[in-house]
């Protein structure tokens, strides 16, 4: 195993669990996000949008189009960018358990992120290949570009 100086002395304590470098506890309320409840949150927030579009187009979902197709784009773009912001978390986000939370120097699990932040991430997560380019904290290049962590409730 790579991350150990020696044989048999286990992980470096610098990684020890994902978020350990980060000073997030390794499981229950504030620790890092799993992949599966990420990926459900963002099918949730894609639907979302993608009904918002079939509203605005008066199109249904099915129907596809460029229209369409950019349509639920913006609107993912917009709820990522103001309810991550704002709120901590989207829709999908809430419905999974999880939230955003700023990385500053004292983490809080109550700030939220601001909408710099969400604004940075929700245009990061829709160019997609930053969202799958991720850390040993399971931090993906748009977390990292706005400072923050998906941690659970």
């Amino acid at each position: 195993m790579a991350s150990s100086a020696q044989p048999g002395t286990g992980p470096s304590e610098e990684f020890r669990f994902p978020g350990n470098r980060l000073g997030l506890p390794a499981t229950g309320p504030g620790s890092v996000a799993g992949w599966g409840r990420r990926v459900l949150a963002l099918l949730l927030d894609w639907l979302i949008a993608g009904l918002i579009a079939s509203a605005v187009t008066s199109k249904p979902m099915w129907a596809g189009g460029n229209d369409f197709g950019t349509a639920q784009l913006v609107a993912f773009f917009a709820i990522t960018a103001i309810l991550t912001g704002l709120a901590g978390g989207t829709i999908g986000h809430r419905v999974c358990g999880m939230r955003v939370i700023p990385i500053r120097g004292a983490t809080s699990y109550t700030t939220q992120p601001g909408l710099l932040a969400g604004v940075i991430r929700a245009f990061l997560i829709c160019l997609l290949i930053p969202a799958v380019v991720y850390d040993r904290d399971r931090r993906g290049l748009h977390d990292r570009a706005a400072n923050t962590a998906v941690v659970l409730r």
